[in-house]
């Protein structure tokens, strides 16, 4: 069973400030993963309702590793020894499909994806909007690295669109619908 850690409202309409808008949608996503997630079995969180394949479970963790990817690994540079975990053990293609093994429980990987979002917040704290990743492996041409304003644009559309088919598995999976 996975349970939200916060309920996050969605930021106010009249929110002006970018980073309060970027960092409260981005809040507000994460938690509705987790409330979307939550009520499922352990079966339900491991079976894949959808003909993509992909299971709620394994959803949770590729977003997590999204925040690894993009915030810790691209922006600010860490090193992180598989920044493509959630394509499974060892030194897996990014193209593998999202993996996520008998070992690992539900409640693990909730853990994970929340110390990997507090983590993520202090990253994003400790910067401006305009500043740009440190150069590195994540990026295609690493002289060329993303600003952390185009980054939280990327890792927000990721949340949306993987909200979007969780919806779609949920209401397959039990009926339930815009939780």
């Amino acid at each position: 069973m996975v349970t939200p850690a916060h309920s996050p409202a969605e930021p106010p309409d009249r929110l002006t400030d970018p980073r309060d808008l970027l960092t409260g949608y981005l809040d507000h996503y994460r938690d509705a993963l987790l409330r979307k997630l939550d009520g499922l079995s352990d079966k339900e969180l491991r079976t894949a309702p959808l003909p993509s394949g992909w299971t709620p479970l394994q959803l949770l963790k590729h977003l997590t590793y999204v925040e690894i990817r993009w915030l810790r690994w691209g922006f600010a540079g860490e090193d992180v020894a598989h920044p493509w975990g959630d394509r499974g053990p060892g030194e897996r293609s990014q193209e593998e499909p999202w993996y996520v093994g008998e070992d690992e429980s539900a409640e693990e990987l909730t853990a994970a994806f929340l110390e990997t979002c507090e983590r993520s917040r202090r990253i994003v704290a400790g910067a401006s909007l305009g500043e740009f990743a440190r150069p590195g492996p994540r990026f295609e041409d690493p002289d060329r690295p993303a600003s952390l304003i185009w980054i939280l644009f990327h890792v927000l559309q990721e949340y949306a669109r993987h909200l979007g088919h969780l919806d779609a598995a949920r209401e397959l999976i039990d009926g339930k619908v815009g939780e």
